[in-house]
């Protein structure tokens, strides 16, 4: 009898062991069938950037339907898109029109062999010509137009002059020469409207401060231009060196394209130096490394895409996912935030990526700039 129950005990013991064993590799695979798509969404193909290409062609030159962000000084002002922003009148909004420009810089300085290389250039030629861009900096010397933009687009127009600088190609020169008089007027906007910004605007859209002073700070650093750095180094420190337990469990709202404390802490890493960043992040956002909040972790869930401001949720998956990346890289190799952080990117870009060509012009006319800044982020080792 006890020869049984001995000889029972043991069969249960391997039997328990072999299920264990068994759940260990269901669980090592599932992990690693959940790890794959993470991989592949860093990697920007051409067929990607062909398609994205595609949108921002079709935006850029799509005048109507326009939101146009336009001060009436007088009856004469009553103007077109076109008329008035000879540019950028595509893609429903300014702004939009902008990044939609730098995306097809950015695409045809990185795939010069893409099919629809020819239609860019052209295009890139008939919009960025030195009579255009003229008319786009008269714009803003007339009155009641010092907040115009501000600091979205003025963000956007630097990182377009950022990627046309500096790149060996005849017609990037002719359009970098161009645009440089514009790019000189929203550097000086910035340094004549950053002393007079007491606080920084914390929100999920367009006036978000910290992300107008990181694309600001990157195209400082690309041309050299000392002064604008200074300012936004300081302004920087000055708005966010003093953060600590930020309320990230409140985010998203329910038209956000941006996360305030992840677009805080992506600029805070330009700005900190390393050691001093990562001190900084930990009093930031004390949760990360145990995965909380989860609600800052988890995609937004984005419930209708025909919606112009829903759809902004597909861009918060984007540049969450963008700062995120940049903030892991930022991270020492054995801090356990980076992890959190990357997988957390992964999923966001995951969730995000397959929903850019919606079929719908809500999103379609912004979403790629988004999505190829995102493929574009290095992002952790």
């Amino acid at each position: 009898m006890k020869r049984t129950l001995t000889f029972l005990g043991g069969l249960a013991l391997v039997v328990a062991l072999f299920g264990f064993l068994v759940y260990r590799l269901i669980h090592m695979v599932h992990q690693a069938s959940e790890k794959e798509p993470a991989t592949k969404s860093f990697t920007l193909s051409q067929e990607q950037a062909s398609a994205f290409a595609r949108l921002a062609l079709k935006g850029i030159q799509r005048e109507y339907p326009n939101k146009p962000d336009h001060v009436l000084n007088n009856a004469a002002d009553a103007k077109n898109p076109r008329a008035l922003h000879p540019a950028f009148y595509g893609c429903f909004d300014w702004h939009s029109s902008v990044h939609g420009h730098w995306l097809l810089a950015r695409l045809l300085r990185h795939f010069p062999e893409l099919p629809e290389r020819d239609q860019i250039r052209n295009v890139l030629a008939e919009h960025l010509s030195e009579k255009n861009l003229k008319a786009e900096a008269d714009y803003f010397a007339q009155p009641n137009r010092q907040s115009f933009e501000r600091t979205y687009g003025w963000a956007w127009l630097l990182k377009l002059a950022e990627e046309l600088h500096g790149w060996d190609d005849p017609g990037a020169k002719t359009w970098s020469r161009n645009l440089n008089p514009l790019a000189a007027v929203i550097v000086t906007r910035y340094l004549d409207f950053l002393p007079k910004q007491t606080y920084p605007i914390r929100t999920g859209v367009h006036p978000n401060t910290a992300f107008g002073l990181a694309f600001a700070l990157d195209y400082g650093r690309a041309t050299q231009n000392q002064l604008l750095i200074e300012i936004i180094e300081e302004r920087s420190r000055t708005y966010f060196a003093g953060d600590v337990s930020y309320p990230a469990a409140w985010e998203p709202g329910g038209e956000d394209f941006f996360s305030p404390s992840l677009m805080e802490a992506d600029l805070m890493r330009r700005v900190l130096p390393p050691d001093e960043f990562r001190s900084w992040f930990r009093r930031f956002l004390p949760g990360i490394e145990n995965g909380e909040p989860k609600t800052l972790l988890t995609p937004a869930t984005v419930s209708d895409r025909t919606d112009p401001k829903i759809v902004h949720l597909d861009g918060l998956n984007l540049s969450r996912a963008w700062c995120m990346r940049n903030i892991a890289a930022a991270l020492p190799r054995d801090d356990p935030a980076r992890s959190i952080l990357a997988d957390s990117a992964a999923r966001h870009a995951e969730s995000a990526l397959s929903h850019v060509a919606s079929g719908d012009y809500a999103g379609e006319h912004w979403l790629a700039s988004f999505a190829v800044y995102m493929l574009s982020t290095p992002g952790p080792g």
